[in-house]
């Protein structure tokens, strides 16, 4: 492999401005970064610690094996969504090491709205199950959970992909043989009774755990009988009454040490090991932020980048003279292979059908995918569709959607429009997707979308013999250009769970060297692509 080379002034007054606006941006998604790690705030906190209970948080820790990191999906989850604020939509999701082994953890965290779903709580949910499922995942939920938050009950309960849809991914997993495994930490009520009870093994806490399809209130108000909650469905009731539950715990503590004695006798293999030892960039990531250009329109060098992320900066480059508005090129990181596919300027034909080229050699030699994205789109205008734009970018959609190799996508800079369909964004299917901080995302622009809308008024006003004037212009395109501007940032995609993680530059490397051990683990599966037009 190349050894790459860096020619970025770290002195210059370009770095400098670059620098200082991503830090800008990353305070933005630090706020929401802290606002979904304090849950429901010390009061809540106090009062889950006086019942001898410890938060989501901190039973994560405890679980996982000392040392090793946290890959959590969809923390900034519902952040500014809600008309009261739902941190992390009441359930922290991830993927750790525990006995050796990747798991995904759920967890519901009661000291928000007592842990209640609420409907990004359940897509978060299903996220993490699906991710789970493709990588074949054993998953464990730590459950604390009060069920459905009721008012929004239209968007939790009827449709395919609400509430009951977590209990199809229980038992279709546990039938495909990745372990589910239940922790009954507080209340486990109703529908969300149905988590433990169709695991393949669950534990459950006594004084604080319980399970019922109906509380004491609804006991009380349908029967008539007068129960309380430990008598009605608490761990000892259902460890040697019921059945419910197969292992007895005292407090949090034990219940997290039966879950990891579980997991360690289940047949999921350990952690895969990187083929060849680790090696760190010879350019330090941390000078990345510096590199990522303060405007959205202008250019971030692709190898600039790569040099920062890749093990010793090792850089094998795919067609380095053809189709150069696009870099493709295998390398590693965290010592383990990836192919790379980053933007360096707009999509032509030529940059179509090379990344298109690339993606179908990774899937013959088994190479997981890694798109970084900045990019404005395809190129437009009568040449390029006379060249066939369209057929050739399609070409890529094509290699792209189809690639059963792993893919992961990270939103370095712009990703719009149809440039984000070919660099692997959400509807694509990665594995897992994030953004940094100077991420920015739409169907198109904030400044072209105002001036097509505004040029498609003058044309109407045209035909009617009038003018827009400058006020009436600038009335069309303010809206639209703010609305963009807040729909495009990285903690809004964050909050409606359209990523899977905001990240930042200096914490990628590690993000994927889990993603990709994770990946190394994970069930091969056929590629066949469907038909490229010619």
């Amino acid at each position: 492999m190349a050894v790459l080379t860096s020619n970025i002034d770290t002195g210059s007054e370009t770095f400098r401005r670059n620098a200082e606006d991503f830090e800008s941006r990353r305070d933005a998604v630090e706020r929401a970064r802290q606002a979904a790690v304090a849950g429901g705030g010390d009061r809540a906190h106090r009062k889950h610690a006086e019942r001898g209970k410890l938060t989501a948080r901190q039973r994560i820790s405890r679980l996982l094996d000392p040392g090793t990191a946290f890959l959590e999906i969809g923390q900034l989850a519902a952040h500014d969504v809600y008309d009261q604020p739902v941190p992390s939509a009441a359930l922290v999701t991830g993927i750790g090491v525990v006995a050796g082994r990747l798991v995904t953890v759920f967890a519901n965290d009661a000291t928000v709205k007592g842990g209640t779903y609420f409907p990004l709580g359940v897509r978060k949910h299903l996220r993490a199950q699906e991710i789970a499922r493709e990588n074949g995942l054993p998953c464990v939920y730590l459950v604390d959970s009060g069920g459905v938050y009721l008012p929004l009950q239209e968007d939790l309960f009827p449709g395919e992909h609400h509430l009951g849809r977590i209990f199809r991914n229980i038992a279709e997993m546990s039938g495909a043989g990745i372990p589910q495994i239940a922790a009954v930490m507080g209340s486990c009520t109703a529908g969300g009774a149905y988590i433990p009870t169709m695991c393949d093994e669950a534990v459950i806490v006594r004084g604080t755990g319980t399970v019922f399809l109906g509380g004491p209130q609804l006991v009380k108000a349908a029967t008539g009988e007068v129960v309380d909650a430990e008598t009605l469905g608490g761990a000892d009731l259902h460890t040697r009454v019921s059945g419910v539950a197969d292992h007895f715990a005292e407090d949090d503590e034990h219940a997290l040490d039966l879950v990891r004695e579980i997991v360690s006798r289940h047949p999921a293999p350990p952690v895969t090991e990187p083929p060849v030892p680790p090696q760190e960039p010879l350019y330090d990531p941390a000078e990345l932020p510096g590199i990522v250009s303060a405007g959205l329109r202008e250019h971030i060098p692709a190898r600039e980048i790569l040099a920062r992320l890749l093990d010793a900066s090792e850089f094998s480059e795919y067609r380095a003279r053809y189709g150069t508005t696009i870099v493709c090129g295998t390398g590693r990181i965290g010592g383990f292979p990836v192919g790379v596919v980053i933007n360096d300027g707009i999509l032509f034909p030529d940059s179509s059908l090379k990344a298109a080229n690339f993606v179908e050699l990774c899937v013959q030699r088994d190479i997981p995918l890694l798109f970084l994205h900045n990019i404005n789109g395809f190129m437009v205008g009568s040449q390029y569709e006379a060249e066939g734009i369209a057929k050739h970018g399609a070409k890529l959609v094509n290699a792209v959607s189809t690639a059963r190799v792993a893919k992961f996508s990270i939103v370095i800079g712009g990703s719009y429009g149809a440039g984000n369909f070919a660099m692997c964004g959400r509807s694509m299917g990665p594995r897992l997707m994030a953004m940094w901080p100077s991420g920015s995302s739409t169907v198109v622009g904030a400044e072209q979308t105002a001036t097509v809308m505004a040029l498609i008024r003058k044309d109407q006003l045209a035909k009617q013999g009038r003018t827009l004037t400058a006020e009436e212009e600038q009335a069309i395109r303010q809206p639209i250009v703010e609305a963009y501007e807040k729909q495009s940032q990285p903690a809004y995609f964050g909050a409606r769970l359209w990523v899977d993680a905001v990240i930042d530059p200096v914490e990628t490397r590690d993000w994927m060297t889990l993603s990709l051990a994770m990946a190394a683990g994970s069930p091969k599966q056929e590629t066949r692509f469907g038909v490229f037009r010619m």
